[in-house]
């Protein structure tokens, strides 16, 4: 009986596939039928979690090219969310733009914005350039919160949310992005797996060594000829496209927002998500967000569950029980960390290393 010992490849075409191996190939296609199937059996709440999921993926993505790959911190997502969805939305509701074209405008628009605030990154390193980008966070809330034009009316009364435009996919009124869950959720999964491949081929390429490089050691980098201060600014405004490109999304998906949604909690609840999920991966960023974006809501599910049973009154439930799982959420996330600190990733690489080996020990 022949036991793997590795993967080895004959040419150069088989070495650069991403799926070399008969079981990464299999698994991908179960994947993909999964994927395609499960609006059909499951609940339309459970697919707008699963909508969100997705959303908070290719923003995760996008900061983990940043911190994971690159090794530049930052505090500032839920600012360059909130540009990528108020940048969409406007476009949408004052430019009258289609909503396709206000979404990839957005994500240029974040880019740049991304790409000013990553200037101080060649001086800047660390919590210094945390304490930056923490800044952006506060200048942006600040603008979106004071600026007029967001402003607006949402059922006959004034608000500080943004009322969306409705958006339809192919120009048919039965597949209205804003509430048809079940569209949205395969418009999204295109998106999704566009911007999976685009980021794992970027590392394929200079710009991603040049980035690793960085990361690893950057006065080394810069001896070997990389610029430091392009390769920066540039990772700044990858990272900030994929993450306007999330906002954008947020805002199609919704019926209004507004700047409640992109708080500095926002910022630190995706800077968790790389770290759980993985750092310097981009399936790590997609298991970080499943995880971050799913447990919250099972943790509310047991507590209505409970309230339900009568096991707990509807008062501790209001008071009470957001605290309990905040708690719960903080005690898994150390426990993940304490028990793998590379991640989800890590711990899905050992279990398909073990059924790999198996039954042999080595």
């Amino acid at each position: 009986m022949a036991v793997q010992s590795g993967i080895y490849h004959q040419t150069y075409e088989s070495d650069m596939q991403l799926r070399p191996t008969t079981a990464q190939r299999v698994r991908l296609i179960l994947a993909i039928a999964f994927v395609l199937l499960l609006p059909f059996v499951v609940s339309q709440n459970e697919v707008r979690i699963v909508n969100k999921v997705m959303i908070a993926a290719i923003g995760a993505i996008g900061l983990n090219i940043l911190v994971g790959y690159t090794g530049q911190i930052s505090l500032g997502q839920g600012a360059f969310l909130g540009v990528g969805a108020y940048a969409c939305g406007l476009l949408m509701v004052y430019f009258q733009v289609p909503w396709g074209l206000a979404l990839i405008a957005a994500a240029f628009i974040t880019a740049f914005v991304g790409a000013l605030f990553g200037l101080p990154s060649l001086r800047l390193k660390g919590l210094y350039l945390a304490v930056a980008t923490l800044a952006a966070q506060q200048i942006v809330e600040w603008i979106i919160i004071r600026w007029d034009p967001i402003d607006g009316t949402i059922d006959g009364r004034a608000t500080d949310a943004l009322k969306i435009p409705s958006a339809f996919l192919f120009g048919n009124t039965a597949w209205r992005l804003n509430d048809n869950e079940n569209a949205f959720y395969y418009f999204v999964f295109v998106v999704l797996v566009v911007v999976v491949l685009g980021a794992v081929n970027l590392f394929r390429t200079h710009y991603g060594r040049a980035f690793i490089a960085i990361r690893d050691q950057d006065i080394a980098a810069e001896v070997m000829g990389v610029n430091l201060f392009y390769y920066k600014v540039l990772a700044f405004a990858i990272s900030s496209f994929l993450v306007g490109l999330a906002g954008g999304l947020t805002t199609i998906h919704s019926t209004a927002i507004s700047f409640e949604r992109f708080t500095i909690e926002v910022s630190i609840a995706y800077l968790a998500m790389i770290i759980v999920g993985g750092l310097g991966s981009i399936s790590g960023a997609i298991y970080g967000a499943a995880f971050i974006e799913i447990l919250p809501e099972i943790l509310r599910s047991i507590g209505q569950t409970l309230v339900q049973n009568r096991i707990v009154s509807d008062q501790v439930f209001v008071t009470v029980l957001p605290f309990v799982q905040q708690g719960t959420f903080g005690v898994l996330i150390i426990l993940m960390l304490i028990v793998e600190p590379e991640g989800i990733r890590k711990l899905w690489s050992n279990i398909k290393d073990y059924f790999r080996l198996w039954p042999f020990s080595y």
